[in-house]
């Protein structure tokens, strides 16, 4: 009954996912933004520790539930951790309704034909069943286009659907992560020939199977209409992709049937060095300005 539910949720519950699934690289620059500095950890695991600890304090903000946040994206040491006493993706779920979901891609090869394919997932079908014992409903993978390369893009796409197949083999739900770089000069171009190509694989999905989608706010509004009109496909989310959150919200409401999965604009303004009153608050006011979002569609 659960998945079930997590199911219904996700294919037409009011809110957004919180992408909460930093990792690598990109969690030294989100501590900082948070308020932390160099010093403030000498190791990975210190790094780590602290970048759980600001997860941990989100999900247990009395501004963080289902009635706004559908679901959220943890990375791998997240899913492992506990968050207010219990596996994290117990928690999300029993305590906060929310949706749990895994960041599986392990980073991007170097550019060829204008975009970035995953790099290989080792372990993976180890990864996707512990996912399920964890009580994890889906998956997130993510690539990049940096140009509106036909060749590159037909790369990208191809890769991401064959890494769905696998994670629904696992009873997963896969979110497909082909992110459009927003700062090119051929962005809107990209985004045509993304539409199209994911168009010509969710045709070939087997009958009963869907996949979710998450992709770069497009240049023009209503340009994934298509896609998150089709049958196959039981949501599409959007990255704020760099954008500031008053912009990125602007943008997202502009574009019909399309809820967020922001990471960098969810945590913009929070500090470590704020009480736990002043957290909330603002906590509750980005959720609810990303709530209003995406919903305005």
């Amino acid at each position: 009954m659960s998945r079930q539910k997590q199911a219904e949720q996700m294919r037409g519950g009011k809110g957004f996912i919180a992408a909460l699934d930093q990792s690598g690289g990109s969690t030294p620059k989100a501590l900082k933004l948070y308020g932390h500095k160099d010093g403030d950890w000498s190791d990975d695991a210190g790094m780590y520790g602290l970048i759980h600890a600001m997860r941990a304090r989100i999900a247990t903000s009395p501004a963080f539930d289902g009635k706004r946040v559908v679901g959220a994206i943890l990375f791998e040491k997240t899913m492992d951790a506990e968050i207010g006493g219990k596996p994290a993706a117990a928690y999300l779920w029993e305590e906060r309704g929310v949706v749990p979901f895994l960041k599986i891609d392990k980073g991007l090869e170097e550019e060829k034909n204008g975009v970035k394919l995953m790099k290989p997932i080792g372990g993976l079908d180890d990864l996707l069943k512990r996912a399920v014992a964890k009580g994890i409903f889906g998956t997130k993978e993510r690539s990049v286009i940096d140009a509106a390369n036909p060749k590159g893009i037909a790369a990208v796409v191809a890769q991401q659907f064959e890494l769905g197949d696998r994670v629904l083999a696992h009873g997963l739900m896969p979110i497909l992560e082909p992110e459009v770089t927003i700062s090119i000069p051929d962005k809107a171009e990209a985004e045509e020939m993304l539409k199209e190509e994911i168009l010509k694989h969710l045709d070939k999905l087997p009958a009963g199977k869907e996949v979710m989608l998450k992709l770069t706010l497009p240049t023009k509004p209503n340009t994934y209409k298509a896609l998150v009109d089709h049958p196959k496909v039981m949501r599409v989310v959007a990255l704020s992709g760099g954008y500031s959150r008053d912009e990125a919200n602007k943008v997202l409401a502009l574009n019909k049937g399309i809820i967020a999965s922001f990471s960098r604009a969810l945590t913009e303004g929070l500090s470590a060095q704020q009480s736990d009153a002043e957290f909330n608050k603002a906590l509750d006011g980005a959720i609810q300005s990303i709530y209003d979002a995406s919903v305005a569609g």
